[in-house]
């Protein structure tokens, strides 16, 4: 009798209806996606086993059979933002020295990392110069976090930007994909065999290590660096051609109208920075028709234009007063690393941020490459430019870029240089997973994409700041509250 009651019950589980245990239908929402921002209208969402398998329009739906019901309470519900450019295991405020010496601080902060990325809505980021593969593959085993894609290994032209920051006996064991440049075979190591350092071979360790993006650089240098070697229009047409042939997309470096000019020209799929140096037109206080000319390239080729405003903030915090008393920073890292910014050795970077210039000297330093950033990306929104939502965070080892509000500081920095909240809102969902080959997963709310949602009291479409009031998110269809993700929320 007992086997025979068993059985039956065993029978019922096997005939459970599908959706019963991992089906959810999100209802009573506004739908806002990018591909139909002419319809911000009620619906509903089904998603199963982490994706979305139906989207439903319309005020009154009837609930499929089996799954569990969230109500939306008539909010907005959007796809998951994407932050194109970040560098996950730079830790903001340290050197690389410090990242060791203070090894318990930087692990905290790695714990939290992922979960500020999310706070305010960025379920995936897009890391464009990778140190470790190995730090990438245990971010991703995190309980909850972003999805993490790569560009891997940088192609960097030997010793030009940025390895010239480290010592020439660490550099090429930080920067393992090199450009081999026979014209300095003198400085590079003998170990390094030039057929190991071609444009092809580098983009090929690159593809292999999981990478759907290369990442490289024209940047003669700034600081104390002003005459860095860049590569040729030959050897960019063979990183180029590399990456062309692995179907991943080119990202350049370039932030001068001489390097966005060069990248332009060599047909780059992407460049990673706004123009903020001018060249010899620095002085111009009118957008000059030579730069005009450079971005109607950008528009006429559809290059995706990344502006990392929030670049030139994350320096200008050493020297704003009022940046480390920002009650949000504690929201996004832990109290143990807020203290160490305000100690002395945690403002080590003030130095040569401001350049041994006072205060106030030092802001203003920074008003005209502010005003030429904003110049350009007025200009590029006025004729629909293809702008891509990228932070750059943290851009350097400033506490001025923090996963996460500092995405949420440059859609401000966006929508005060002319973006509308629409193309803002296109730049950091589905833009940005085309340029980078992701739009079959990811950018929209759409049947088949990962389940990657966020729940907001106000619309997108109207005010920036409605990504400060998101209520829920679904990542991966996993379900969680934002206040959870803070970190101080009390756990």
């Amino acid at each position: 009798m007992k086997k025979s009651l068993f059985g039956c019950l065993f029978a019922l589980l096997l005939h459970v209806p599908a959706g019963a245990s991992n089906s959810l239908w999100i209802t009573n929402v506004k739908l806002v996606s990018p591909e139909r921002l002419d319809m911000v209208e009620p619906g509903s969402v089904l998603i199963e086993d982490g994706r979305i398998v139906k989207v439903m329009r319309g005020a009154r739906q009837r609930p499929p059979a089996g799954a569990r019901r969230f109500d939306g309470k008539g909010y907005f519900l959007t796809p998951g933002l994407i932050d194109s450019h970040v560098h996950l295991q730079s830790v903001p405020g340290m050197s690389f020295e410090q990242m060791g010496e203070k090894a318990k601080l930087a692990q905290e902060y790695y714990k939290q990392l992922p979960r500020s990325f999310l706070y305010y809505g960025y379920t995936s980021v897009i890391d464009l110069a990778v140190f470790d593969v190995g730090f990438i593959d245990r971010l991703r085993r995190a309980p909850l976090r972003p999805d993490v894609f790569h560009c891997g290994s940088p192609l960097v032209l030997a010793n030009g930007y940025p390895m010239s920051y480290f010592p020439p006996s660490q550099r090429f064991k930080v920067f393992p994909n090199f450009i081999y440049d026979p014209a300095q075979a003198a400085a590079i190591p003998a170990e390094y065999a030039p057929r190991e350092h071609t444009s092809a071979v580098d983009a090929a360790r690159a593809k292999a290590s999981g990478a759907v993006c290369i990442k490289t650089f024209f940047e003669h240098g700034f600081g104390s660096q002003h005459s860095l070697p860049v590569m040729s229009r030959e050897v960019y047409g063979e990183v180029r051609k590399a990456a062309s042939a692995n179907g991943m997309t080119l990202v350049t470096h370039a932030n001068t109208l001489e390097g966005q000019g060069f990248a332009v020209n060599g047909n780059t799929d992407v460049l990673a920075h706004g123009m903020w140096r001018w060249d010899r037109l620095n002085n111009e206080q009118v957008l000059p028709a030579e730069i005009r000319a450079v971005l109607d390239q950008v528009i006429a080729k559809g290059v995706g234009y990344q502006p990392t405003i929030q670049v030139l903030y994350g320096l200008r915090a050493y020297v704003d007063p009022d940046w480390l008393g920002d009650p949000r920073i504690r929201k996004v890292v832990p109290a143990s690393l807020a203290a160490w910014f305000h100690t002395p050795e945690g403002k080590w970077f003030r130095q040569e941020a401001a350049g041994g210039e006072s205060d106030e000297d030092a802001r203003r330093g920074l008003d005209v490459p502010l005003r030429h950033v904003r110049q350009v990306v007025s200009y590029l929104a006025s004729k629909d430019a293809k702008i891509l939502f990228g932070t750059d965070t943290p851009s350097a080892p400033t506490y001025g870029n923090l996963p996460g509000l500092n995405g949420y500081l440059e859609m401000q920095n966006l929508r005060e240089a002319g973006m509308t909240p629409a193309q803002i809102f296109k730049a950091a969902t589905i833009s940005n997973a085309r340029a980078f080959g992701l739009a079959a997963q990811l950018g929209s709310i759409e049947p088949g994409k990962t389940a990657n949602l966020l729940l907001m009291r106000q619309s997108p479409l109207e005010d920036v700041r409605a990504y400060d009031t998101i209520v829920t998110l679904w990542v991966g269809g996993k379900q969680v509250e934002r206040e959870q993700l803070a970190a101080d929320h009390a756990r």
